[in-house]
Parts: C-alpha cells; sequence; structure tokens
C-alpha cells in the first residue's frame, strides 16, 4: 500500500510522524493549573494561540499568519535537541549547535522546496529580527513564565530570582509595553507568594 504513495508525499507523512514526537518532549514550566509539566507540542499550540489573542497588543503592523508559522514551527527542533531551559548556563552553551543539527536532520526529511522554506522559518524566529519573529518570540517568552508562575499558578518555591527573569525576558518584552506589564505583574505576584527570590 505504501508503495502506491507519491514519494513527496510519503516524505512529507514521514516529516509529520516524526514531528509528532514533539509531544513526548517534556519542558520544566507547568501547565495553567499546575498539575504537571506541560509538553513542547502543547507549548507550540498554546503560544500560537496566545499571539492571535494577543496581536491587538503589537505595537507594530506585522503579519499574523506568518507569526502562527513560526510559532508552528519554533520548537521542532526539540524532537532532537530537547527542551533548553534558558536558565541553564551550562545547556545553553550548546544550544544552537544543538538545534541546528537537529534542524538539518528534521528538516532535511522534506522534499525539495519544504526543506528551505521550514528551515528559514526557523532561522527567522530565532535570529528574531523580522516584526513577525519579533512578536512571536515576545509571546513564547511570555507563556511559560505567565502559566508557571500566574496569579491563577501555585508551583513550589524554585531557586530563580525576579532579576534571572527580567534578565533573560526584558529584551524579547520591552518592545510591546503591555505585554512586558504583564510580565512584571506576575513575578510581583510570584514574589509576594514566595515562589520566587528577589
Amino acid at each position: 500500500m505504501e508503495d502506491a504513495i507519491p514519494s513527496r508525499l510519503a516524505a512529507q507523512m514521514r516529516f509529520l510522524l516524526e514531528a509528532d514526537r514533539l509531544k513526548g518532549v517534556l519542558r520544566t514550566s507547568s501547565i495553567g493549573d499546575g498539575t504537571r509539566c506541560e509538553n513542547s507540542a502543547e507549548h507550540s499550540w498554546h503560544v500560537a494561540l496566545m499571539a492571535m489573542v494577543l496581536a491587538e497588543h503589537c505595537s507594530h503592523p506585522i503579519d499574523l499568519g506568518k507569526v502562527l508559522q513560526l510559532l508552528t514551527v519554533h520548537d521542532l527542533v526539540e524532537v532532537y535537541a530537547g527542551d533548553t531551559l534558558i536558565y541553564d548556563e551550562e545547556a545553553v552553551k550548546s544550544q544552537s549547535d544543538r538545534e541546528t543539527a537537529a534542524a538539518d536532520k528534521l528538516f532535511g526529511m522534506l522534499p525539495s522546496g519544504q526543506e528551505s522554506y521550514f528551515r528559514s522559518l526557523w532561522q527567522e524566529f530565532e535570529e528574531g529580527k523580522s516584526p513577525e519573529a519579533s512578536f512571536a518570540r515576545a509571546v513564547d517568552a511570555l507563556a511559560p513564565t505567565w502559566l508557571h508562575w500566574g496569579s491563577h499558578a501555585h508551583p513550589p518555591a524554585g531557586t530563580l530570582t525576579v532579576a534571572q527573569v527580567i534578565e533573560r525576558k526584558t529584551k524579547l518584552l520591552a518592545p510591546y509595553p503591555e505585554l512586558f506589564a504583564v510580565l512584571k505583574q506576575v513575578l510581583d505576584s510570584a514574589l509576594a507568594r514566595g515562589l520566587i527570590a528577589r
């Protein structure tokens, strides 16, 4: 039966099956009710939804469809590279190399044309220079902090500090004052509840 499938379609289906493995990549941030950690596929879906809902707070014109493409593709490399916690300085050192190798392997499964297109989306997100990538990265930065420490959440106290979070997130969120205000409110709440240190 599989022999009857054209080779281009077969390659696309193999890629999609491999991408399904993203559902098994666990992250350190929890889902909103705090009952478990989210996986990377759930994160990708939720940040895409957040971008749709929060697009009106973007401070510059964007192509929302392009933002959604960037967010759909941005974490696919985690199928092979795993999720890298941005506060883990040792893991961050090798992140670029691991994710580039993962991009080569995963996007290389796609047919010619699609391979370069998907890789270009991933690179655009990573570089963060286009208006769409800038907004996508801002939403991606806000999501786990808000879900994990927002006033709705009750995670155990950790070892991170407000200063560490602000250092990592300010560059991404400062261009979007309303979203940056949400980040500050989340951190103030988490600090008041003893979930994070100053």
